[in-house]
């Protein structure tokens, strides 16, 4: 690039629509400027290619900084701090993708691996919009990574109501730590991490839910973990209309402490 910044060269292998309809897509996503959403600064098109050229965050994305080297002695905690701030950059992100096509404008493939942090440790959301140009998924694809909401049978038709229950997942991995594609219960049922966390009561998330990596710290930050599951859940209400927007979200999230600084 011209002002020598890194970038992430993504190839689209999946691309269903004809050129016309990609440039009109990308140049939409191109239009969506903001610190919490991830630069579109190139795209290429032609019969063999399809690329996306975005620009490039050195700490990795949320997947890796929550999942990776787990149990490993070399691992660094992500304490809570670090994760109110990859919430509050994330809310704020997917809040301005909402406003592009005049508020019509819909992420489709909110989860940890598509979120990433920036040099203050703020959350930014990648891959935007690409859903809208993709080969669809399969439902029962779509259904076991437990991010899409139960409501979603075809990728390339989510909504904003659909991106705030995937949001609300991720705030729920955020909290616990976990991965949200379904596991086998004691009783050999499949739960998603969504599910488990509905069938956990609220005396009991300290000890059974929250991420030990942060209950470990000695900053006491359980009512504030608290707030977050409560806003989690109300994300990934099963019936949609049930579910707030996102611009509630941020007002709540940022309200868990009364200075945001920034």
């Amino acid at each position: 690039m011209d002002d020598m910044s890194a970038v992430v060269v993504k190839r689209l292998k999946e691309v269903v629509v004809g050129r016309r309809e990609f440039e009109q897509q990308m140049e939409m996503i191109g239009m969506i400027r903001h610190e919490n959403v991830a630069e579109l600064k190139a795209y290429y098109f032609s019969k063999d290619d399809k690329l996306a050229v975005y620009s490039y965050y050195t700490q990795g994305s949320l997947f890796q900084m929550l999942h990776g080297n787990r149990g490993m002695y070399d691992r660094v905690p992500l304490g809570w701090d670090a994760r109110l701030k990859i919430a509050t950059g994330a809310a704020r992100g997917l809040a301005k993708i909402h406003e592009g096509n005049n508020g019509r404008f819909i992420h489709g493939n909110i989860k940890s691996s598509n979120i990433f942090l920036d040099s203050q440790g703020y959350g930014c959301i990648g891959d935007i919009g690409l859903t809208a140009i993709m080969r669809s998924l399969p439902q029962r694809t779509c259904l076991s990574s437990g991010y899409h909401a139960p409501e979603i049978t075809d990728t390339r038709r989510s909504t904003q109501s659909s991106d705030v229950y995937s949001f609300g997942v991720v705030l729920l991995e955020l909290l616990t730590g976990k991965s949200p594609a379904s596991r086998e219960t004691k009783h050999g049922e499949k739960m998603y991490l969504a599910t488990w966390i509905r069938n956990v009561v609220v005396e009991e998330w300290t000890g059974e839910v929250f991420d030990m990596e942060i209950l470990s710290e000695s900053g006491g930050f359980e009512e504030e973990m608290v707030e977050m599951m409560q806003i989690g859940l109300a994300c990934v209400a099963v019936k949609q209309q049930e579910r707030p927007h996102i611009a509630h979200v941020v007002k709540m999230i940022q309200d868990i402490r009364s200075t945001d600084a920034e």
